[in-house]
C-alpha cells in the first residue's frame, strides 16, 4: 500500500444485506430494552414471514438480535429486540460506510465548490 492509499473499512456481511440492514435500522430505532412483535416488524419491512424469519435467524446467530417466543394466553407470540452487540455492530457498520463514502463526498464537495 502506498502512502496515498487508505485501507478500506470492513463492512459487516451479516448486516450489509439490504433486508438485514433495514431490519437493524428499524430495531435500532427502538429504545434499549424495547422489543417489537414479529407481525409488526413483518408489516414494517414488507417481508413474508419466512423471509423475515430467515433474516432474523442470521442476525440471531451473529448475536445481533434476540428473538423471544412466548404466549399471550393460548396464542404464540414472537418478539424481536436488538442486542447490545447488535447495536454496536450497526454503529461500526455505519462508521465503515461513512469512511468508505468519505472520499466520494469530499470529491463532490470540491467539484461543487469549483463550479460555484
Amino acid at each position: 500500500m502506498t502512502t496515498d492509499e487508505v485501507a478500506l473499512p470492513d463492512l459487516d456481511p451479516v448486516i450489509h444485506a439490504p433486508a438485514r440492514l433495514r431490519l437493524m435500522a428499524s430495531l435500532a430505532a427502538l429504545d434499549d430494552g424495547d422489543r417489537i412483535a414479529f407481525p409488526r416488524l413483518q408489516a414494517l419491512q414488507d417481508l413474508t414471514a419466512g423471509n423475515l424469519g430467515a433474516h432474523l435467524r442470521k442476525l440471531e446467530d451473529a448475536g445481533y438480535v434476540a428473538v423471544e417466543k412466548t404466549h399471550r394466553g393460548r396464542t404464540p407470540a414472537t418478539y424481536v429486540s436488538l442486542t447490545r452487540r447488535g447495536r454496536q455492530a450497526l454503529e461500526d457498520h455505519t462508521a465503515a460506510l461513512r469512511a468508505l463514502l468519505a472520499p466520494v463526498t469530499a470529491r463532490a464537495s470540491r467539484s461543487q465548490a469549483q463550479e460555484g
